[in-house]
């Protein structure tokens, strides 16, 4: 197998990528609010919904079959995640709900005098549960600074924060504004040297690189299937001794047994599937056993998104009044994705996505929760115009955005 991505094969699969405006093709680059989703995953959502819609447990066929569906959609998340056990695997409706549950229990186990550590550079979903939950239970939040320069977290201010008082450090795996990848594996060491949990917001991260929970050594991670080419599912992952352990908010009758104790109500069943749809997609972009072919697609995914990437951050650099915020520098690519927020000295960001979306270019304006970040930035009201690359976009594409932007600045 060729180590280049086959973009024009792939993007057959997408049927929303021959859609038109204008007698144009659509340019997609608003996938950082949610990707588009290859007809495999809209098969198994349809196919789910015609062969068998059931309630969980029961003793009918359709059940059974049904639950055989998500057991299998159970063990292909914890792959994607590189997890061992699948009943680690919660679902919910997105992350943000699954984190609001998450920090509710872990409240319950903070004092006064307690530390909670979230950054500056998160999205809200991982900065609001916790800072509601620390409130509940007396607790102190500390916000880790960014460097404007390059929007990168501050881990001298991180090490200096932490102390035998932080019971839990909320980081996300790269930030879903300015693209920028912070380092988990040594987040989690710093924060386990004191004693404290890590949860990591990996939404943003989930379409760009290779998770891997292992690695990382953290205690929880949260992502949502829609931000991976899926259907509109969260995703938690915790160690098993602490989903078994942390008081869950559940209803009586529920199992004390992982995952039933997390998931609450009936779930999104066909969006489940659509899940364990998405992640095979993914992985027939590599070879071998599921693990193994994830790892190869992302390798392939993110070389292409790097040249993408490049070629972008080239483009904008020679436009003029146009300042790119966050990494710009070509060669530190690898500590970010290609997501790319820009500013211009006069026009305000959705005036830009106005007129891009007139000629058929999707972007997203304003701060895409990253309210933390744009504050510190003095980007508020108006926030950044967002450029998000994924690996069905084309060196094409990007060329038609930097055309775009040059005549209509």
């Amino acid at each position: 197998m060729s180590d280049e991505l086959p973009v024009a094969e792939i993007r057959k699969q997408f049927p929303a990528l021959n859609r038109k405006v204008n007698g144009r093709g659509i340019v997609f680059f608003d996938g950082p609010a949610g990707s588009q989703v290859p007809q495999t995953v809209v098969d198994a959502v349809a196919g789910y919904l015609t062969e068998c819609n059931a309630n969980h447990g029961g003793v009918f066929p359709t059940s059974r079959t049904s639950d055989a569906w998500l057991a299998r959609a159970h063990q292909a998340v914890a792959d994607f995640l590189g997890a061992d056990d699948p009943a680690c695997v919660i679902f919910g409706p997105n992350m943000t709900t699954l984190t609001f549950a998450l920090s509710r229990a872990l409240g319950r186990t903070w004092r006064d005098g307690d530390e909670v550590i979230v950054t500056r550079l998160d999205h809200d979903a991982n900065v609001s549960p916790w800072r509601l939950a620390a409130a509940d239970a007396g607790a102190e939040v500390i916000k880790i600074d960014i460097r404007p320069a390059d929007c990168t977290l501050d881990l001298d201010q991180l090490r200096d924060r932490l102390s035998p008082r932080t019971r839990l450090v909320a980081v996300g795996a790269a930030s879903n504004a300015v693209g920028t990848v912070n380092p988990i594996r040594d987040i989690v060491q710093l924060a386990h040297a004191v004693g404290a949990l890590v949860f990591v917001d990996a939404v943003h991260f989930a379409p760009h690189r290779r998770i891997d929970v292992s690695a990382w050594g953290c205690d929880f991670v949260a992502c949502s299937a829609y931000k991976f080419f899926g259907p509109h599912v969260g995703i938690l992952w915790g160690r098993r001794d602490l989903l078994a352990d942390l008081p869950a908010y559940k209803l009586r009758p529920v199992s004390e047994q992982l995952p039933d104790r997390w998931m609450t109500g009936t779930q999104n069943h066909e969006g489940i599937v659509g899940t364990l749809a998405a992640i095979d997609y993914l992985a027939q972009l590599g070879s071998g056993d599921r693990k193994t072919a994830l790892t190869q697609a992302f390798n392939r995914i993110r070389d292409h998104e790097q040249r993408l990437c490049r070629r972008l951050l080239d483009g904008l650099d020679r436009l003029p009044g146009v300042r790119v915020w966050g990494i710009r520098d070509v060669e530190r690519i690898d500590e970010r994705v290609s997501t790319v927020a820009v500013t211009h000295e006069t026009i305000p960001p959705r005036e830009l996505a106005v007129r891009l979306a007139d000629h058929g270019i999707f972007t997203w304006h304003g701060n895409y929760y990253a309210l933390e970040l744009t504050e510190a930035l003095g980007l508020e009201p108006h926030g950044m115009l967002r450029i998000g690359l994924l690996h069905y976009n084309t060196i094409d594409e990007v060329d038609r955005l930097l055309e775009t932007l040059e005549t209509c600045l």
